[in-house]
């Protein structure tokens, strides 16, 4: 329909745009789903379509990359990106404190639940 005299739907590098556009916001979607999961099946099926979507969308960019279809941002000074890395691996050491420290001390959290109430913990049909 589109390919009559060499009109398309849209320039090609607009439509890849897109698609890449759309892929990144994919793997926000699924992130969050993954991180909000609390079925393991659930959520290694959201790590898994994760991961190949950022496949996909890596693909992409380095074909669009190759073709001058996609400019990229400035290079990153590298002591720049050690201080990003440095505090990321603070702020992830912070946590894993923190949430060791509560594991140990579980509290109210480590106390088995009063009769009649049910749990859905391990039944893998709930999330």
């Amino acid at each position: 329909m589109y390919s009559q005299n060499n009109m398309s739907f849209m320039p090609e590098e607009d439509l890849l745009y897109t698609i890449l556009a759309d892929m990144k916001r994919t793997v926000r979607e699924y992130t969050t789903a993954t991180t909000e999961s609390n079925c393991p099946s659930v959520r290694q099926m959201f790590t898994d379509l994760t991961n190949d979507t950022l496949r996909l969308q890596g693909d992409l960019y380095r074909l669009m990359s190759q073709n001058n279809m996609y400019s990229t941002s400035s290079k990153a000074l590298r002591i720049d990106l050690d201080k990003q890395i440095q505090e990321a691996r603070k702020t992830q050491q912070e946590c894993q404190q923190f949430i060791q420290q509560k594991s140990s001390s579980a509290g109210v959290y480590g106390q088995p639940m009063h009769q009649g109430q049910s749990t859905h913990q391990n039944n893998p049909y709930y999330m």
